[in-house]
């Protein structure tokens, strides 16, 4: 039995927003299939022959219609699979039907839903001024008060619609206490960050690259350790950081309740600036002011609040 996604009223509640850093990095570039045309897309995706290709041709020639209209008249392609071979050529990769993905994972299964469309109006937001500031390259770090405010869904969802921009985005799974991340995207290694922090991987072991998103990786948690908060607080964390940052265009992160200790607090400052999540009828005042009052501590931007209305 799946569960549904949580609904998210995904507004700001300050007006201060971050902006793709346009870092130079090192990550490897995915397939451009902009520059191929949509006959080629769908050729490669449908399996398409010659026959069937050249069938669509004379079709589309017969009747004056693009290429798309002419294999769907002729059953050769669904509609939404034109859609999907369309999105390719614009860069706007999403998931295609029949790959298996979390229901959770709304901006890549239903790219132009209602909560997509949400979060691509959070992303204008937050894209809006600049998460560089002062010459300082910043993570973002998206921390709440409690266990099941939605931190796992929203840190997911706004990494798939920074993806759909180009260049690279990577979704950190630093909750070394009750990780998800692997869960939702269906991660098979067993390496990650923790393997990383105890120098026993690398980040090219542990980061994932996904597929039907050629713009999105993720570092999932890995193992969980015993000591989550010291293994943070150890300084390879802050190296580590800078290296992902020189490396990726957006680094988005993901932390354990501020419930279960100090970790979301020590991640936010490695990070540099947060975006505090609350859950409506569930997350007290008194909880989100004494969670933005433990970031105001430290050399952390935050950036607003936003609340999940599930």
């Amino acid at each position: 039995m799946t569960t549904p996604p949580p609904q998210m009223n995904l507004t700001l509640a300050t007006s201060t927003p971050i902006q793709h850093p346009g870092a130079d990095h090192n990550a490897e570039d995915p397939r451009n299939l902009e520059d191929q045309s949509i006959g080629e897309v769908l050729r490669r995706s449908k399996n398409l022959t010659e026959a069937q290709v050249e069938q669509i041709v004379q079709h589309q020639r017969r009747h004056q219609m693009r290429f798309g209209e002419a294999a769907v008249a002729l059953r050769l392609a669904s509609a939404d699979e034109v859609l999907w071979a369309l999105s390719q050529q614009f860069n706007y990769s999403y998931t295609k039907d029949g790959v298996d993905r979390s229901p959770e994972l709304i901006a890549a299964r239903d790219p132009f839903g209602e909560q997509a469309e949400a979060f691509r109006d959070l992303r204008s937001q937050l894209l809006s001024d600049a998460l560089s500031m002062e010459g300082t390259r910043r993570a973002l770090a998206v921390v709440s008060p409690d266990p099941g405010d939605g931190k796992t869904f929203f840190t997911a969802n706004l990494a798939i619609v920074l993806s759909q921009l180009g260049g690279h985005t990577l979704l950190i799974d630093a909750n070394l206490r009750t990780p998800r991340q692997r869960e939702l995207f269906g991660i098979a290694h067993g390496a990650g960050l923790s393997g990383v922090l105890l120098g026993r991987e690398t980040t090219v072991q542990a980061i994932y690259k996904a597929p039907d998103l050629p713009g999105l990786h993720v570092l999932p948690a890995g193992t969980i350790p015993p000591n989550p908060l010291e293994l943070l607080q150890r300084p390879g964390f802050n190296v580590l950081m800078q290296e992902l940052l020189n490396k990726f265009d957006h680094v988005i992160v993901d932390t354990p309740a501020a419930a279960h200790g100090a970790d979301a607090k020590v991640i936010a400052a490695k990070c540099g600036s947060a975006i505090a999540l609350g859950r409506n009828g569930h997350s007290t005042m008194k909880s989100l002011e004494k969670l933005t009052a433990s970031l105001d501590k430290g050399a952390v931007k935050l950036l607003g609040m936003v609340m999940n209305e599930h």
